[in-house]
């Protein structure tokens, strides 16, 4: 029975309940352990990093046979932090996801599989996760069934790399001297309990979240 880990940082991650519903459905499959924090994993086959904020040190890599990243850009284009948000605020809506190998330069291992992912322009928070967690789990599922003949490939040697900026609270606020519809992205991506959208006026802060509304 394969030994199976996840390494996400934060438990409150809203991809955390999809991982949970993974490993009830494979208990009986695999022997898998979700953690937050790298000094609790024991080592195994693989480990997968999802939304994970660390730094993976080699003797943490060391105890696996595997340890995979999640990361959502066309590698190596988009290296860096939160890709997917980034790409959706500049207009896009097909998406690749990728599986790669972890190694001490980040974002820069060994593809292993990719995923195309189609998002619309009226989606919003919850329906973008949806698909970004859905595809994570695809490729989990692809990775442990095929690996055995899965031939990484390295990545593509380009110029002009797009690199994401960490973000932070900062780059959820709306300017309110600009229309709704120039900001409408960020107000879909932002998420309404982590990282919610907010506005300030009159000396004061205030959030603001979005839900379709259809009147019947």
């Amino acid at each position: 029975m394969l030994k199976v880990d996840f390494l996400c940082s934060d438990l409150s991650h809203p991809v955390v309940e999809y991982l949970d519903s993974w490993k009830r459905i494979n208990q009986k499959k695999y022997n898998i352990s979700l953690n937050n924090r790298s000094n609790s994993l024991e080592g195994g086959n693989f480990l997968f990093l999802i939304s994970c904020h660390e730094i993976i040190k080699d003797n943490i890599i060391d105890k696996y046979e595997n340890v995979l990243v999640l990361h959502a850009s066309n590698l190596p284009n988009g290296k860096g932090w939160s890709p997917l948000v980034w790409q959706i605020l500049q207009g896009k809506e097909e998406i690749t996801l990728s599986l790669i190998e972890a190694n001490k330069r980040v974002d820069t291992g060994r593809i292993w599989l990719q995923k195309k992912m189609k998002f619309y322009k009226h989606q919003l928070h919850g329906e973008i996760n949806k698909i970004l967690f859905e595809s994570e789990i695809f490729l989990i599922n692809k990775a442990l069934k095929e690996y055995k003949n899965i031939k990484p490939k390295k990545q593509k040697k380009i110029s002009n790399i797009e690199i994401y900026e960490k973000r932070n609270p900062k780059d959820s606020e709306l300017d309110i001297n600009k229309n709704l519809k120039s900001q409408f992205n960020l107000l879909r991506i932002s998420d309404p309990e982590r990282y919610p959208a907010y506005f300030k006026i009159h000396g004061k802060k205030f959030k603001i979240t979005i839900e379709e509304y259809e009147k019947n």
